[in-house]
Parts: C-alpha cells; structure tokens; sequence
C-alpha cells in the first residue's frame, strides 16, 4: 500500500466531503435549524432519535459535562428542550426535544434530504447508486478502522471534525 497515495486521497475526499456539505447547506434560508450554534444543532440531531441523559450525551459529542450543560441551557432557554426525569429516578435528568423542537429538526431533515434528491436528480440511476455504494463502503470502512487511527489521541475540548459534520 502507497501511504502517500492514500494520504493525497484522504486529503481529497476530505475536501471533497467539506465542499458537498457546503453545497447541500447552500439556500437552506429557510431551515431556522441552520441558524443554531453548531454544537447546539449536533445536540438536536442526537436528540431527533430520542431523549438522552446528559452524561452520555456528552460522551457521545465528545464534550465535557459542562460544556454540555451550558448548550442544554441555551437550548432550554431557546425552548427548544426540556430537562425531564428518567423512569422512577428523579436524580437522573434527560434532555428531550420540545414540540418547537421537533418541528424543527423534522423540518431540517425535510429540507436536507429535498437538497440531497435535488441534486440526485442530476445524476443517471448508475450515477447514483455509485454515490450510495461508496458512502456506504466509506462508513463501514471507518467503522473497522475506530481506534486504528495511526496518531495517538490528543486531550481535546471539542470532537474531531469528522464527527462535527455530521
């Protein structure tokens, strides 16, 4: 295997990934979704599957507790969540989308995949399953390779950027 070769190709399908979310994220003016924090819109993704407690929700953000608690109040305070109780244990709270929560990532996911189909609409039926295939693959391949990564992990505040897109 040809590590620069593999390196360049890296490099371009990282940009390639950054231009595309660029391009999708072009005329969403009128998702109000598109106007939140990043963090705060990645919170609300998680969320869209489902109520999460804070602990866990930060860990999977790669956030600190903190810094989870102070997106959680800007949210709460945009009243785009709400802090309820977990089961019969009032100790431990979840964050939940809000109704005008909801509403509004439903919204963002409908514009998001009306851009995607937009766009799918220019390439053949080959041209697409092409597109699919190779995300696909893309997906699994990072999936076996989590924790193979060939530079030790930094102490960060914030997750790689590779997670921050999605």
């Amino acid at each position: 295997m040809d590590p620069t070769g593999t390196a360049k190709q890296a490099q371009t399908i990282a940009t390639l990934l950054i231009e595309l979310l660029r391009q999708l994220a072009a005329g969403a003016d009128e998702d109000p979704a598109v106007e939140l924090p990043l963090a705060q819109l990645r919170v609300c993704r998680v969320l869209y599957q489902g109520p999460r407690s804070m602990s866990p929700l930060s860990r999977e953000l790669g956030v600190s507790v903190s810094a989870m608690t102070q997106i959680a109040d800007r949210l709460e305070q945009a009243q785009l969540v709400k802090r309820v109780t977990q089961g019969d244990d009032h100790r431990v709270r979840c964050l939940r989308l809000t109704e005008r929560g909801e509403t509004m990532m439903r919204f963002h996911e409908e514009v998001r995949v009306r851009h995607i189909a937009t766009a799918l609409e220019h390439l053949s039926p080959d041209a697409r399953n092409g597109v699919t295939t190779g995300l696909q693959t893309m997906i699994q391949a990072c999936i076996a390779t989590k924790g193979q990564d060939s530079h030790p992990k930094k102490n960060r505040s914030h997750p790689p950027v590779s997670e921050a897109i999605l």
